[in-house]
């Protein structure tokens, strides 16, 4: 092999090692949901913790249950932010936080079900997560969440 042929093969497979490495970094996702119990807050903002799924090549690898700070505004998706959460998973969300986790690059995915972190990321993973896009519009003045009160 010529010198020109070597510095090509060479180069050819530090672009193979590039791109395996880059899909690693993208396979990686931590997840946030916040939690009413042992499973999916109906309410973003009036959850009581909050489960971190950290997902690599679409298995869970791990759970981190943690208690969220001082409910103010802002403050859930900061905390959410600083614990390195890639996506999170909810129910209903005010527009505020909605914008804030967009303008952290933070994907975020509403209307899901009350079910527990392990059964809504592995259902996520495998695209079969149902999601019916649920905003909370606190500057109304009736506050819905898409259910109705029977009277």
């Amino acid at each position: 092999m010529g010198k020109k042929h070597l510095t090509i093969f060479v180069i050819f497979c530090a672009f193979v090692v590039i791109e395996k490495l880059l899909k690693n970094f993208f396979m990686k996702k931590r997840i946030a949901i916040p939690l009413e119990g042992n499973v999916l807050s109906a309410h973003f903002g009036h959850c009581q913790a909050f489960a971190f799924v950290d997902v690599e090549n679409d298995k869970i690898t791990n759970i981190t249950i943690l208690d969220p700070p001082e409910h103010q505004t802002g403050s859930f998706p900061r905390f959410v932010a600083a614990n390195g959460a890639t996506d999170v998973i909810a129910g209903g969300m005010g527009p505020k936080a909605v914008a804030l986790f967009n303008a952290a690059n933070i994907n975020v995915f509403l209307g899901a079900p009350a079910e527990t972190p392990e059964k809504l990321v592995n259902d996520f993973i495998a695209g079969k997560l149902q999601l019916s896009a649920n905003y909370c519009d606190h500057d109304s003045k009736e506050h819905r969440h898409g259910h109705h009160h029977h009277h």
